[in-house]
Formats: structure tokens, C-alpha cells, sequence
């Protein structure tokens, strides 16, 4: 059985005023050619669809779009779960209408998926909170899901039954986990884990979340669920959560994280994305192979010795989102951001790291004589921050909120 492992799409994200909605679909697009290109039987996406709860409606529309066609008519399912951006509510709320079309969603850790059958072949054998069993078309092979989306801890307290402690409440989801595995996961399928969790191997060095990313509720609060929690029937864990496609373990089951599709902070400057493709039959070790994806704009971080050399490598780097950090003696004129701005259309930030600051504010502060009026200063400021002087508008929108201040 071939299986795709994909998380993290983040559907409407922005980097501060730049959209990313021409990449996204370009990368969606890739995905589904992929899935095609290496005829896979399922596809799973491990949660965080959208960026926030209430998402734009063209990345709701690009989400649907994008599961419709990776279903390949109904005889490839889709199973997609809720992360911690999405709104579990919002995540099920298509969910009749997608089953029909091979898509299977699930918002909460106890989400129970109704049987059903498709013309295709393809259908929900049986299922209970948090698992179900599915017939692919074309093989009587049957594909076993512990599915586990993100759950804040109130929430994941009340999946499992009681108010624990941090490690009484790991305890609690591996012996769910557990229970689910002996009852439904022999060597006569395929078993696999779909959960949006911070996952470690035990006695690892947490690894960081993106930067930017709203800090996960780890099960019982700062701590990661272990490995070592998963169940030995289990023979892929495929994880949402962290942007970057790593191995959380490799032996005696792959536990992975796909990563996300697109770098959406400029920490992940650099990173090559990946969609994974998952080889795998009842009773044998997952292979796990890594299919780059190629349809993403750049993220590049440039520190400068200057606005000259700024200017020489933005010319050189057109095609990319910049975080531009600049070595100077002095603040940055207003003159100077105008010509960066104007070199280059993809410049997110500008950074200047003054050598001297302690030296360069002491000296500012004996330049201002704050004995002068409001409106002297406010000119000056303005001519140093814009390299012009502020028009007549300007002065009499200032002079009414200083009257209405005072």
C-alpha cells in the first residue's frame, strides 16, 4: 500500500502584508500531481488546513478543491485531520458531503467517522472514537487509523475521562492507543497513527516549534507525548505540527513529520519542503521516501555590510521574500528605505543593527533641544524620517490632535 503523509498546509497564511495564496496553490496543485504521478492509495494530511480559525474564503476554497482532486474520484480517500490553527468545528462541518466524495474529516480526538460505502469501492468498514477501518478499491488489503487531532488539554481530559497529571495523562492516551490497537490492529493490514502532537523521543532535546507558530498545548502542558507511548502494532506515525520534515524515530516504526509545504517564517529560510511517500504492507517495516516539492517562493535572510552591498544582492536575489538585517554606524535614513524598497519588491523587513547605538542615542539626545516647541520638533522628525519637509495637510492634522491632547 502507498501512502502520501502531507501537514501543515496553512491555507491563507500571509508573511506580514505578503499573500501566499499564488504559492499555495501552485504547491497544492504539485501535490496532487504527485499523488497521481505515484499512483498512491491514500493520502493523509496531518493537520493545520488553515492558518486561523475563520479563514479567507479563497483558502477555503482552495482546500476543498485541493481534497476533491486528490480523491481521484472517490477511489483514493482522504483523511485530514484538525491541528492546532484549525477550528475543529469548521473542519467537520462538510463532513456528509465530503464522505461522498472519498474525503474523511476528523476535528476532536473522540470524532467517530459514520460507515459508508462508495460506487468506487471504497468503504468505511467499521469505525468508534478515534479509529476507523477502510476497503480501498482494488485490493482487499484493509488500512487500520488511530486518529488523534489536536486537542487542548481541558479537551484531551475529557477524551480520556479523567483529570490527570502531565504523565498519568501520557499514560492515558498510549493505553487509548493501546486499546484501540489490540482490538482492531493485526498483521492482516496496514496500521498507521495520524496525530497533530508534539512528539519526542523520549530523553531527546525538544526540538523548537516555528517561529511565529502559536505554541502547542502539550498533553498536560509543557511535555511531549514519547514514541515510546505508540503502540507496537502501529507501523507509521505520520505528524503535523513542526514546519520542518524530520524522523522523530526511525526503528521499529517510522515516526515522521512531513513538515509543511511552504516556509512560512523566515526561521524556516532555507529549508527544502517535502511531501512523503510511505511504502507499506501487513506485518512489514514502512519504507519512507521524501519527494521534494518545488513550487515555493524563497525565504532569505541577508545580513549586510551597508546599504551598498544591500543594494548589490538584492539586485542579484529578485525572486524571493527578504529579511534584510543592515550594518551601520547610523540609522537609516528615509532616503536609504526608499531606494531598498524600490530595489527590490519582496522585502518583508528591514533591520538595521547600528554598531554604536549606546554612542548614537547619547548623541541624539544632546542634538535635541526639547526645550523647542512640539511643532519644531515634529517637523524635525519628520524631516528625518521622511527626507522632506511635512506639508501644510500634514502640520494641520498634527496641530488638531495636539489640540485635542491638550
Amino acid at each position: 500500500m502507498r501512502i502520501l503523509h502531507t501537514a501543515d498546509w496553512h491555507l491563507g497564511k500571509r508573511i506580514d502584508d505578503f499573500p501566499r495564496l499564488e504559492e499555495q496553490q501552485a504547491v497544492m496543485q504539485e501535490i496532487c500531481e504527485i499523488a497521481d504521478r505515484e499512483e498512491a492509495d491514500a493520502v493523509l494530511v496531518a493537520g493545520d488546513l488553515f492558518d486561523t480559525f475563520n479563514p479567507p474564503t479563497e483558502a477555503v476554497d482552495l482546500l476543498y478543491q485541493t481534497l476533491k482532486r486528490l480523491t481521484a474520484n472517490g477511489r483514493r480517500p482522504v483523511i485530514a485531520i484538525a491541528g492546532n490553527h484549525d477550528s475543529p468545528d469548521r473542519i467537520e462541518a462538510p463532513d456528509p458531503l465530503a464522505r461522498e466524495c472519498g474525503i474523511i474529516f476528523a476535528g476532536y480526538p473522540h470524532s467517530v467517522v459514520p460507515p459508508f460505502a462508495l460506487e468506487s469501492g471504497l468503504r468505511v468498514v467499521q469505525s468508534e472514537p478515534g479509529f476507523l477501518e477502510l476497503k480501498l478499491p482494488g485490493t482487499d488489503i484493509p488500512i487500520r487509523l488511530l486518529l488523534t487531532p489536536y486537542a487542548s488539554e481541558y479537551r484531551l481530559k475529557t477524551f480520556l475521562g479523567q483529570e490527570k497529571s502531565e504523565e498519568q495523562l501520557r499514560t492515558l492516551l498510549q493505553g487509548r492507543w493501546q486499546a484501540l490497537a489490540d482490538r482492531h490492529c493485526d498483521r492482516r493490514g496496514v496500521n498507521i497513527l495520524v496525530s497533530h502532537l508534539f512528539m519526542v523521543r523520549q530523553g531527546d532535546d525538544l526540538p523548537e516549534e516555528p517561529e511565529e507558530e502559536k505554541p502547542i498545548l502539550h498533553v498536560g502542558g509543557a511535555q511531549a507525548v514519547y514514541t515510546c507511548n505508540i503502540p507496537a502494532q502501529i507501523q507509521y506515525t505520520a505528524l503535523g505540527h513542526l514546519h520542518r520534515m524530520h524522523f522523530v524515530e526511525k526503528s521499529p516504526s517510522p515516526v515522521c513529520y512531513s513538515g509543511s509545504p511552504l516556509s512560512y517564517s523566515f526561521a524556516e529560510a532555507g529549508q527544502q519542503k517535502y511531501l512523503l511517500r510511505v511504502d507499506v504492507a501487513p506485518g512489514e517495516t514502512a519504507q519512507v521516501r521524501e519527494i521534494p516539492l518545488t513550487c515555493m517562493k524563497k525565504l532569505l535572510r541577508k545580513r549586510a555590510e551597508g546599504v551598498d552591498e544591500a543594494l548589490q544582492w538584492l539586485s542579484e536575489n529578485q525572486d524571493a521574500l527578504v529579511e534584510l538585517t543592515i550594518v551601520t554606524d547610523s540609522f537609516l535614513t528615509a532616503v536609504e528605505r526608499k531606494a531598498l524598497y524600490a530595489a527590490h519588491p519582496g522585502i518583508v523587513a528591514i533591520i538595521p543593527d547600528v554598531t554604536d547605538m549606546e554612542r548614537l542615542m547619547e548623541n541624539r539626545k544632546q542634538q535635541i533641544d526639547l526645550s523647542r516647541g512640539m511643532e519644531a520638533l515634529f517637523r524635525d522628525y519628520f524631516r528625518h524620517e521622511k527626507g522632506q519637509e511635512p506639508n501644510e495637510e500634514i502640520m494641520q492634522l498634527f496641530n488638531e490632535i495636539l489640540a485635542e491632547e491638550e
